[in-house]
């Protein structure tokens, strides 16, 4: 039996249904009176869909510009650190070296902390292992708040480990 049959009364609706809906036949007076309303529902929901994801995907992408961020200064940190005579300015060439990477990557250099250990406790002796961590507190984008009431949206850190060479 097919679906429809030349007889059914619902036939002449979903024709009409189906002219109308391709634009194909004039609107009634109740099709009328919801015309241009589309433009202004999908404006409404548009923004109110589109700023959060916008705003998220630029959050998601400052988080991971710092996570490159501090990847890169802490590698950078730690050579630094093991070509340097003496802890004193390696310490501070380290930390010179972090202000530079994350500037490179467009973040604040007062965000971050700098820790080094080594193993031994004598960092500059031949053999032993300098390892640079670094932690950055990643800022919400577009906020108007001063420097005492900041929002973080995340903090990465990243730490890397250089050898002491023999020879220098």
């Amino acid at each position: 039996m097919p679906l429809f049959s030349r007889d059914d009364p619902s036939l002449g609706s979903l024709r009409t249904r189906l002219m109308v809906a391709l634009c194909l036949a004039p609107a009634t007076a109740e099709q009328e009176h919801e015309r241009g309303s589309a433009v202004v529902e999908f404006t409404f929901l548009a923004l109110l869909l589109m700023v959060p994801l916008v705003y998220f995907i630029i959050t998601m992408s400052q988080i991971q510009g710092g996570s490159f961020a501090v990847v890169g200064a802490a590698d950078q940190a730690a050579k630094v650190y093991i070509a340097q005579p003496d802890a004193a300015t390696a310490q501070a060439a380290a930390e010179q070296a972090v202000a530079i990477a994350l500037a490179d990557f467009g973040h604040q250099p007062e965000g971050a902390q700098v820790a080094t250990s080594c193993n031994p406790a004598d960092c500059q002796a031949a053999g032993s292992t300098v390892t640079v961590t670094v932690s950055l507190t990643v800022p919400l984008p577009f906020l108007p708040f001063n420097d005492d009431f900041r929002l973080s949206a995340s903090e990465v850190e990243a730490s890397s480990t250089q050898l002491v060479g023999r020879f220098r």
